[in-house]
């Protein structure tokens, strides 16, 4: 069977609004001068298609967004950079947040819950349609994407996901837990990072398990045995943290679509999050393969 999509992303497509702050917390008060306002095409599943298809990875890009502005942009985002996407309606309006985000970079996102209907559902023959010409499917967190795992499965390709801030708690996260063999997360939330990457591991299919911890680097836990993922620093001042979890996963996967050993796809993940900590969340740059293979070298 031909292969011609290496990296299927499911779900994650939607609009921010980036609010640069003097500081997070933000105190209270009446109203605030800030430095800039601006709203952009661009949320997870975006991002880490913008990031596979920036290494040189076939990408598609599925999910649901509305015929509004906020729409136009994602479409748009997605045509101005060369990246197939498939749109199915959503009646309810395309995906949009707002995050803050202080000088250091640090961000606080705001999620409009009334962008979709629990009856939302990817089309089971468009998925299919897709899954059987990829090598690999990236399913964003977002409803409806659990449904399409199934489907996935049924396929044959090789699913991951990032469970972002996960507190290791919530049930909702759990079918993305335990149906990707690729599992990113965020190590904020977790009490104790090792056991929920273990628990993930044990009780799903994941073949590997990715923490990301900010500067701290990240840990990855493979047949068993728990190591550490040295973080990169960035070769220009940090910015704005927003999308470095997504180009962190968009480097490992390049690493690991592209036969790497696991070591090697931690190094590309880290040279990729820190990259996008050095751009602002205004702008939709990722970086390359040339500059991803030269900062491995070396």
């Amino acid at each position: 069977m031909s292969r011609e999509i290496d990296v299927l992303v499911l779900g994650g497509a939607g609009v921010d609004t980036i609010v640069y702050v003097p500081e997070l917390p933000l105190p209270f008060a009446d109203s605030h001068m800030v430095p800039a306002i601006e709203t952009r095409a661009g949320q997870t599943g975006d991002f880490v298609a913008l990031g596979v298809h920036a290494l040189g990875l076939r990408t598609h890009h599925l999910d649901m967004v509305g015929e509004d502005h906020a729409g136009d942009l994602v479409r748009a985002l997605h045509r101005d950079q060369g990246v197939a996407f498939t749109e199915v309606p959503q009646p309810a309006g395309t995906k949009r947040a707002v995050n803050l985000v202080g000088p250091d970079g640090r961000r606080l996102s705001l999620y409009d819950s009334t962008r979709a209907r629990e009856e939302d559902r990817l089309p089971p023959e468009t998925v299919r349609a897709l899954a059987a010409t990829s090598r690999h499917a990236h399913v964003s967190i977002t409803h409806p994407c659990a449904y399409a795992l199934p489907l996935l499965r049924e396929a044959g390709v090789s699913i991951s996901t990032d469970l972002h801030n996960w507190d290791g708690r919530q049930a909702y996260h759990e079918a993305f837990a335990y149906e990707a063999d690729v599992v990113f997360l965020s190590a904020a939330e977790l009490a104790d990072p090792e056991q929920t990457m273990r628990r993930i591991a044990e009780r799903g299919r994941a073949e590997v398990v990715v923490a990301t911890a900010g500067a701290e680097g990240a840990y990855q836990l493979l047949d068993g045995e728990l190591t550490r993922i040295p973080a990169v620093t960035p070769t220009t001042p940090v910015v704005d943290s927003n999308g470095a979890g997504d180009a962190f996963a968009a480097g490992y996967l390049f690493g690991r679509l592209s036969g790497e050993p696991p070591e090697r796809c931690g190094l590309f993940g880290a040279i990729a999050g820190a990259y996008a900590c050095t751009v602002p969340a205004t702008g939709a740059d990722v970086i390359g393969r040339e500059e991803l293979l030269r900062a491995a070298t070396p």
